[in-house]
C-alpha cells in the first residue's frame, strides 16, 4: 500500500492542466482522477517520483 503523499506544486499544476484539456476536443471530465504509481514511495526520493495520472472523460452535451 503506497505511504501517504501530499500534492506537490508540480502535481496540482499537472491535475490543473489535465482537467482542462479535454474541454478542448469536445468532452468533460466525467470523475475524480486516478494514480498508478510507477515509483514506490517508500524508497524513492520525492523529486524522482513517477506517477499515471488519468480522468474518465466523456463527450460533452
Amino acid at each position: 500500500m503506497p505511504a501517504e503523499r501530499e500534492a506537490t506544486a508540480a502535481q496540482t499544476g499537472t491535475i490543473d492542466r489535465l482537467r482542462s484539456f479535454p474541454d478542448t476536443g469536445g468532452h468533460t471530465v466525467a470523475g475524480h482522477h486516478h494514480e498508478i504509481y510507477l515509483s514506490n514511495p517508500n524508497r524513492t526520493a520525492p523529486d524522482a517520483m513517477r506517477t499515471i495520472i488519468r480522468y474518465p472523460v466523456k463527450p460533452a452535451s
